[in-house]
């Protein structure tokens, strides 16, 4: 049997992300904080690393320097070790001056590289995804059954269809059909699999283990098609042997505003569905070297706190605090994402307004992003949940408030609904 040496993970790093907007305004969607201290890409590289998966390429061309800038930070192998983690990044070629036009083409268009490596077999990742998943549990199931096409599935209740690919698995687990997102009962019944009544369809994960020669076949005839998840699989379930690999654990697409606050969140209490504390299949992130961080006379409930932070009798409930906060004396924040800095003040100061939040704010259900300059005595509440609004200074999404990269925010500002 094959190993883990043999593929090569390939991970989609998206392209313009404008469900995320404004978190995706000055960056890639696989680069968005997420937990305090992580981004989204360190989530498929280390289950990529704690599979066995030791060469990594990151396909990227939208807003790619924040990314770029923390994968040659974060992931660097000694020179003992023969794994890399590579920025493959849309290029203008003599075959090509096109960018990638979606997920299947932009694999498309970095055949060249991917056949280079010598991989015999190919695992394909989505970017904005929080699950752990042991992938060598999968590519085994993928040799077991000489699959040409694995793709990792997972129940679904009818009424999530809607926002996945269903697919019809047969006995042995060979998948016999595919649909896009189906709406029509009638459609979703036929495509029953499990015979759970809760969840009774299987709903790709957007995840495919290829063997190389099959997807340079796939990707080569099928030139105009351009989607894995709507155009390759499904044509492909007619011609090669597909089979569906089950994973029941956790798993969550970060794909809007709404999922990646309700996202967030669910990490502050005791018990959350994503165990970022699991010390044989860690998340790895770049490394800080930074202090520990103070609270001084406050109150917190329910809150993660990342390193580097301070802050000073404040009232803090449900809420994320990112490295390197900095909250000051009479502030209250409830069920909100505070992102946090790249810097300290004394290191980069810029504008009117010292980095972190002020005195006596009260901040409720919003995203604060990195570097954000909050005035003294400002509030922000939320939204009915069907709001979207554009200002100069926030964003409202489904009722939640965003804050983008670097704004300030001038002492005494209401950012709330008109009465």
């Amino acid at each position: 049997m094959p190993s883990m040496n043999h593929v090569l993970g390939v991970i989609m790093g998206g392209g313009r992300g404008s469900r995320l907007h404004p978190l995706t305004k000055m960056r890639s969607k696989p680069a968005v904080p997420i937990a305090g201290k992580y981004r989204l890409i360190d989530i498929p590289i280390s289950n990529c690393i704690n599979s066995g998966i030791y060469r990594v390429a990151i396909l990227t061309q939208f807003n790619s320097v924040s990314l770029h800038r923390h994968i040659s930070q974060a992931y660097n192998f000694d020179v003992f070790h023969t794994g890399w983690v590579q920025i493959w990044a849309a290029e203008q070629t003599p075959q090509s001056a096109d960018w990638y036009q979606g997920t299947a083409d932009a694999v498309r268009k970095q055949l060249f590289e991917i056949q280079s490596t010598g991989a015999e077999y190919v695992l394909i990742l989505a970017g904005d995804h929080l699950y752990r998943m042991d992938y060598s549990q999968m590519a085994e199931f993928h040799w077991e059954k000489d699959a040409d096409i694995t793709v990792a599935v997972q129940p679904v209740a009818k009424s999530e269809a809607h926002r996945l690919g269903i697919l019809k698995r047969e006995a042995d687990g060979q998948i016999s059909a595919f649909v896009e997102k189906p709406k029509d009962p009638k459609v979703q019944d036929q495509f029953v699999s499990r015979d759970d009544p809760q969840r009774p369809l299987l709903g790709s994960m957007g995840i495919y283990m290829f063997k190389t020669r099959v997807l340079v076949s796939l990707l080569t005839y099928h030139l105009r098609q351009d989607d894995f998840g709507g155009e390759i699989i499904p044509q492909a379930i007619n011609s090669h042997q597909v089979y569906g690999f089950d994973f029941d654990g956790y798993w969550e697409d970060i794909g809007t505003i709404r999922s990646f606050y309700e996202t967030n969140l669910k990490l502050t209490g005791a018990n959350p569905p994503f165990n970022f504390f699991d010390a044989k299949s860690p998340i790895y992130t770049h490394a800080r070297f930074l202090p520990g961080s103070t609270v001084e006379n406050s109150e917190l409930q329910d809150v993660l706190i990342a390193e580097g932070c301070r802050i000073r009798k404040a009232e803090i409930t449900h809420s994320i605090v990112g490295i390197r906060s900095q909250i000051a004396e009479g502030t209250v924040i409830r069920d909100s994402i505070i992102m946090g800095a790249d810097y300290y003040n004394v290191e980069k100061p810029r504008g009117s307004l010292p980095i972190g939040i002020g005195r006596n704010c009260h901040i409720e259900c919003a995203i604060l992003d990195k570097n954000v300059r909050i005035g003294d005595d400002v509030v922000i509440r939320p939204f009915p949940g069907d709001k979207d609004i554009d200002s100069d200074l926030y964003f409202v999404r489904d009722g939640i408030v965003v804050i983008a990269k670097d704004t300030e925010i001038p002492s005494g500002t209401r950012i709330e609904p008109t009465k």
